[in-house]
Protein backbone atom coordinates (compact mmCIF):
# COMPACT_ATOMS: atom_id res chain seq x y z
CA UNK A 1 0.00 0.00 0.00
CA UNK A 2 1.19 3.43 -0.90
CA UNK A 3 1.59 6.08 1.82
CA UNK A 4 0.69 9.28 1.76
CA UNK A 5 3.82 10.91 0.99
CA UNK A 6 3.67 8.74 -2.36
CA UNK A 7 -0.54 9.23 -3.44
CA UNK A 8 -0.14 12.41 -5.06
CA UNK A 9 2.46 11.14 -7.37
CA UNK A 10 1.68 7.65 -7.95
CA UNK A 11 1.13 7.78 -11.64
CA UNK A 12 4.64 8.58 -12.09
CA UNK A 13 5.86 5.83 -9.64
CA UNK A 14 7.18 2.71 -10.67
CA UNK A 15 8.13 -0.16 -7.83
CA UNK A 16 10.71 -2.54 -8.58
CA UNK A 17 11.88 -5.98 -7.01
CA UNK A 18 14.87 -6.96 -6.72
CA UNK A 19 16.51 -10.35 -5.69
CA UNK A 20 19.49 -9.75 -3.85
CA UNK A 21 22.61 -12.23 -2.71
CA UNK A 22 25.03 -11.23 -0.19
CA UNK A 23 27.69 -12.10 2.06
CA UNK A 24 26.34 -11.12 5.60
CA UNK A 25 29.96 -10.92 7.73
CA UNK A 26 30.47 -7.03 7.62
CA UNK A 27 26.68 -6.18 7.76
CA UNK A 28 24.83 -5.59 11.10
CA UNK A 29 22.22 -7.65 9.72
CA UNK A 30 19.62 -6.23 6.40
CA UNK A 31 17.68 -3.52 8.23
CA UNK A 32 18.88 0.04 8.58
CA UNK A 33 20.65 1.03 11.29
CA UNK A 34 22.04 4.59 12.08
CA UNK A 35 25.40 3.99 12.75
CA UNK A 36 26.38 0.65 11.55
CA UNK A 37 26.80 -0.89 8.08
CA UNK A 38 23.67 -2.77 6.82
CA UNK A 39 22.52 -4.31 3.20
CA UNK A 40 19.52 -2.47 2.99
CA UNK A 41 21.57 1.07 3.47
CA UNK A 42 23.79 0.11 0.86
CA UNK A 43 20.89 -0.83 -1.60
CA UNK A 44 19.41 2.63 -0.70
CA UNK A 45 23.05 4.17 -1.68
CA UNK A 46 23.06 2.62 -4.55
CA UNK A 47 19.83 3.28 -5.87
CA UNK A 48 20.45 7.47 -4.67
CA UNK A 49 23.74 7.07 -6.55
CA UNK A 50 21.86 5.62 -10.28
CA UNK A 51 18.96 7.93 -9.99
CA UNK A 52 19.43 11.00 -7.68
CA UNK A 53 16.27 9.84 -5.55
CA UNK A 54 16.67 8.68 -1.87
CA UNK A 55 14.30 6.33 -1.58
CA UNK A 56 13.76 3.51 0.94
CA UNK A 57 14.26 -0.36 0.30
CA UNK A 58 11.63 -2.77 1.66
CA UNK A 59 13.11 -6.53 2.42
CA UNK A 60 11.57 -9.81 2.67
CA UNK A 61 13.59 -10.96 6.14
CA UNK A 62 15.55 -8.75 8.23
CA UNK A 63 18.56 -11.35 8.33
CA UNK A 64 20.35 -10.76 11.50
CA UNK A 65 24.00 -9.35 11.92
CA UNK A 66 26.31 -11.73 10.23
CA UNK A 67 23.65 -13.61 8.17
CA UNK A 68 24.26 -14.24 4.43
CA UNK A 69 21.72 -14.24 1.81
CA UNK A 70 21.35 -16.07 -1.51
CA UNK A 71 17.22 -15.42 -2.14
CA UNK A 72 16.20 -12.17 -0.30
CA UNK A 73 13.88 -10.18 -1.82
CA UNK A 74 13.52 -6.50 -1.65
CA UNK A 75 11.72 -3.46 -3.49
CA UNK A 76 11.76 0.48 -3.62
CA UNK A 77 9.60 2.80 -5.68
CA UNK A 78 11.06 5.32 -7.99
CA UNK A 79 10.15 7.26 -10.91
CA UNK A 80 13.31 7.28 -12.68
CA UNK A 81 12.36 5.81 -16.19
CA UNK A 82 15.54 3.09 -15.99
CA UNK A 83 14.32 -0.06 -16.86
CA UNK A 84 14.79 -3.06 -14.61
CA UNK A 85 17.40 -4.74 -16.59
CA UNK A 86 19.64 -1.53 -16.54
CA UNK A 87 18.66 -0.62 -12.87
CA UNK A 88 20.52 -4.50 -12.12
CA UNK A 89 23.61 -3.62 -13.80
CA UNK A 90 24.08 -0.36 -12.50
CA UNK A 91 23.64 -0.64 -8.99
CA UNK A 92 26.10 -3.95 -9.24
CA UNK A 93 28.66 -1.86 -10.26
CA UNK A 94 27.95 0.93 -7.11
CA UNK A 95 27.67 -1.84 -4.58
CA UNK A 96 30.30 -3.23 -2.67
CA UNK A 97 31.82 -6.57 -3.61
CA UNK A 98 29.73 -8.54 -1.20
CA UNK A 99 26.30 -7.87 -2.61
CA UNK A 100 24.63 -8.53 -5.70
CA UNK A 101 21.61 -7.76 -7.40
CA UNK A 102 20.63 -11.28 -9.00
CA UNK A 103 17.38 -10.17 -10.75
CA UNK A 104 15.19 -6.98 -11.18
CA UNK A 105 11.51 -6.88 -12.24
CA UNK A 106 8.87 -4.23 -12.23
CA UNK A 107 6.04 -5.10 -10.10
CA UNK A 108 2.70 -4.17 -8.87
CA UNK A 109 2.72 -0.91 -6.77
CA UNK A 110 0.91 -2.22 -3.68
CA UNK A 111 3.58 -5.08 -3.48
CA UNK A 112 4.91 -5.90 -0.43
CA UNK A 113 7.99 -8.21 -0.04
CA UNK A 114 7.42 -8.94 3.26
CA UNK A 115 3.73 -9.24 3.87
CA UNK A 116 2.81 -10.68 0.23
CA UNK A 117 5.56 -13.57 0.90
CA UNK A 118 3.80 -17.01 1.65
CA UNK A 119 7.18 -18.19 3.30
CA UNK A 120 10.92 -18.46 3.87
CA UNK A 121 13.59 -21.19 3.45
CA UNK A 122 16.51 -20.92 5.65
CA UNK A 123 19.68 -23.22 5.70
CA UNK A 124 21.90 -23.74 8.37
CA UNK A 125 25.79 -25.47 7.63
CA UNK A 126 27.40 -27.41 10.22
CA UNK A 127 30.83 -28.42 9.52
CA UNK A 128 31.23 -31.72 11.92
CA UNK A 129 34.93 -32.21 11.32
CA UNK A 130 37.62 -32.54 14.28
CA UNK A 131 39.65 -29.34 12.71
CA UNK A 132 38.00 -26.51 11.11
CA UNK A 133 37.58 -25.83 7.45
CA UNK A 134 39.28 -22.07 6.41
CA UNK A 135 37.63 -22.36 3.65
CA UNK A 136 33.95 -22.84 4.97
CA UNK A 137 35.16 -20.88 8.21
CA UNK A 138 32.45 -17.73 7.02
CA UNK A 139 29.92 -20.61 5.77
CA UNK A 140 29.71 -22.28 8.10
CA UNK A 141 29.53 -23.82 12.30
CA UNK A 142 32.66 -25.87 13.08
CA UNK A 143 31.23 -28.85 15.67
CA UNK A 144 33.74 -31.21 16.71
CA UNK A 145 32.56 -34.39 17.57
CA UNK A 146 30.62 -37.88 16.46
CA UNK A 147 27.20 -36.42 16.02
CA UNK A 148 24.22 -39.10 15.94
CA UNK A 149 22.40 -38.08 13.10
CA UNK A 150 19.44 -40.58 13.73
CA UNK A 151 18.49 -38.52 17.18
CA UNK A 152 18.81 -35.20 15.48
CA UNK A 153 16.29 -36.37 12.49
CA UNK A 154 14.18 -37.33 14.96
CA UNK A 155 14.32 -33.88 16.73
CA UNK A 156 13.96 -32.11 13.71
CA UNK A 157 10.39 -34.61 12.19
CA UNK A 158 8.81 -32.13 15.55
CA UNK A 159 9.68 -29.01 14.25
CA UNK A 160 6.95 -29.48 11.63
CA UNK A 161 3.15 -27.90 12.30
CA UNK A 162 2.59 -24.56 14.09
CA UNK A 163 3.83 -24.44 17.83
CA UNK A 164 4.76 -21.79 19.90
CA UNK A 165 8.76 -21.34 19.35
CA UNK A 166 9.38 -19.14 22.34
CA UNK A 167 12.16 -21.32 23.99
CA UNK A 168 13.73 -20.56 20.47
CA UNK A 169 14.35 -17.18 20.35
CA UNK A 170 16.15 -14.35 23.15
CA UNK A 171 13.72 -13.72 25.97
CA UNK A 172 13.06 -9.82 25.11
CA UNK A 173 11.37 -11.08 22.17
CA UNK A 174 8.30 -12.43 23.50
CA UNK A 175 6.84 -9.43 25.77
CA UNK A 176 3.45 -8.65 24.42
CA UNK A 177 3.77 -10.43 20.60
CA UNK A 178 3.47 -13.78 19.17
CA UNK A 179 5.81 -16.58 18.95
CA UNK A 180 4.00 -19.53 17.16
CA UNK A 181 5.05 -20.05 14.20
CA UNK A 182 4.18 -21.84 11.30
CA UNK A 183 7.06 -24.63 10.13
CA UNK A 184 6.42 -26.55 6.80
CA UNK A 185 9.32 -28.30 5.90
CA UNK A 186 12.27 -29.48 7.93
CA UNK A 187 14.99 -31.61 6.50
CA UNK A 188 18.57 -32.39 7.52
CA UNK A 189 21.50 -34.38 5.59
CA UNK A 190 24.91 -34.43 4.55
CA UNK A 191 27.07 -32.78 2.27
CA UNK A 192 30.14 -34.37 2.97
CA UNK A 193 31.59 -33.45 6.13
CA UNK A 194 28.56 -30.36 6.32
CA UNK A 195 25.35 -31.20 8.25
CA UNK A 196 22.64 -29.22 6.25
CA UNK A 197 19.55 -28.04 8.37
CA UNK A 198 16.89 -26.33 5.99
CA UNK A 199 13.73 -24.90 7.98
CA UNK A 200 10.75 -23.24 5.34
CA UNK A 201 7.89 -21.47 7.52
CA UNK A 202 5.84 -18.42 7.02
CA UNK A 203 8.35 -16.31 9.20
CA UNK A 204 10.41 -16.87 11.72
CA UNK A 205 11.78 -15.87 15.28
CA UNK A 206 14.88 -14.15 15.78
CA UNK A 207 17.15 -16.41 16.37
CA UNK A 208 15.09 -19.27 16.12
CA UNK A 209 16.82 -20.88 13.34
CA UNK A 210 20.24 -20.79 15.02
CA UNK A 211 18.89 -21.87 18.24
CA UNK A 212 17.17 -24.97 16.51
CA UNK A 213 20.46 -25.94 14.77
CA UNK A 214 22.35 -25.74 18.55
CA UNK A 215 19.32 -27.38 20.28
CA UNK A 216 19.80 -30.28 17.41
CA UNK A 217 23.60 -30.48 18.04
CA UNK A 218 23.29 -31.12 21.39
CA UNK A 219 20.34 -33.77 20.80
CA UNK A 220 22.90 -34.99 18.67
CA UNK A 221 25.76 -35.32 21.47
CA UNK A 222 23.19 -37.12 23.61
CA UNK A 223 23.59 -33.71 25.94
CA UNK A 224 19.70 -33.49 25.31
CA UNK A 225 16.97 -36.12 25.21
CA UNK A 226 14.07 -36.48 22.03
CA UNK A 227 11.67 -35.68 25.17
CA UNK A 228 13.89 -32.77 26.32
CA UNK A 229 13.51 -31.56 22.68
CA UNK A 230 10.10 -32.21 22.75
CA UNK A 231 9.52 -29.65 25.66
CA UNK A 232 11.36 -27.35 24.17
CA UNK A 233 8.30 -27.39 21.64
CA UNK A 234 5.06 -28.05 23.55
CA UNK A 235 5.94 -27.08 26.61
CA UNK A 236 8.19 -23.41 25.87
CA UNK A 237 10.38 -21.93 28.36
CA UNK A 238 11.25 -18.53 26.79
CA UNK A 239 14.97 -18.17 25.66
CA UNK A 240 15.90 -21.69 26.84
CA UNK A 241 16.87 -23.63 23.70
CA UNK A 242 20.21 -23.24 22.28
CA UNK A 243 23.20 -22.95 22.34
CA UNK A 244 23.00 -19.82 19.71
CA UNK A 245 24.98 -21.30 16.55
CA UNK A 246 27.33 -18.89 14.86
CA UNK A 247 25.42 -16.80 11.73
CA UNK A 248 28.07 -17.59 10.20
CA UNK A 249 26.24 -20.73 9.42
CA UNK A 250 23.03 -19.29 8.05
CA UNK A 251 21.66 -18.25 5.02
CA UNK A 252 18.36 -17.07 3.69
CA UNK A 253 17.97 -19.37 0.71
CA UNK A 254 14.45 -18.52 -0.64
CA UNK A 255 11.29 -15.96 -0.09
CA UNK A 256 7.83 -17.98 -1.76
CA UNK A 257 5.17 -15.73 -2.95
CA UNK A 258 2.21 -16.64 -4.77
CA UNK A 259 2.33 -17.39 -8.30
CA UNK A 260 3.47 -16.26 -10.55
CA UNK A 261 5.20 -13.80 -8.08
CA UNK A 262 7.79 -10.97 -8.57
CA UNK A 263 9.81 -12.53 -11.27
CA UNK A 264 7.87 -14.35 -13.39
CA UNK A 265 10.01 -13.97 -16.28
CA UNK A 266 12.81 -16.56 -14.87
CA UNK A 267 12.16 -19.89 -14.33
CA UNK A 268 14.86 -21.47 -13.02
CA UNK A 269 14.79 -19.72 -9.45
CA UNK A 270 14.14 -23.05 -7.58
CA UNK A 271 17.22 -23.29 -5.33
CA UNK A 272 15.85 -26.27 -3.08
CA UNK A 273 17.89 -29.26 -2.81
CA UNK A 274 17.59 -32.69 -3.51
CA UNK A 275 17.57 -33.55 -0.04
CA UNK A 276 16.67 -36.96 0.92
CA UNK A 277 15.29 -36.29 4.35
CA UNK A 278 12.21 -34.16 4.28
CA UNK A 279 9.23 -33.76 7.16
CA UNK A 280 5.95 -32.09 6.55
Amino acid sequence: MLTEEYKDRADALRRIALLVEYDGARYSGFQWQPDSPTVQSELELAIEKLTGERVRVAGAGRTDSGVHARGQVAAFLTSSAFPPETLLQAMNHHLPHDISVQLASEVDLDFDPRRDALSRRYRYAIYNAPTPSPLLRGRSCHVRGELNISAMERAAGLLVGAHDFASFTRSPEIAGASTVRQVTEVSLYREGRLLILEMEGNAFLTHQVRRTAGALVEVGRDRMTIDAFTGLIHSPTPGLAGPTLSPAGLCLEEVRYPHPGPFPKHVNLETRSSAPKIYS
